[in-house]
């Protein structure tokens, strides 16, 4: 599969993690926002709709910035 890159802004925290973590896991970060943005095109709801209902869920599910950190730090 062809990849792009682009360029994304993102609070500092989001940065750091992302920035700390992997290159595996890097890669996976990538490729579920990739996921993401093509599930967002092929829906007829708009973008900001799908990213608040994401956004939701997952601090429903109870996910911090340090409950990621620690995924993705593998502990």
């Amino acid at each position: 599969m062809s990849m792009q890159e682009i360029t994304i802004r993102v609070e500092p925290i989001a940065a750091a993690i992302y920035l700390g973590a992997s290159e595996q896991d890097r890669r996976k970060l990538d490729a579920l926002l990739s996921l993401r943005l093509t599930e967002a095109a092929r829906e007829s709801r708009p973008l900001r709709e799908i990213i608040r209902e994401a956004s939701k869920e997952a601090q429903a599910k109870g996910l911090t910035p340090e409950i990621l950190q620690e995924i993705l730090d593998g502990q």
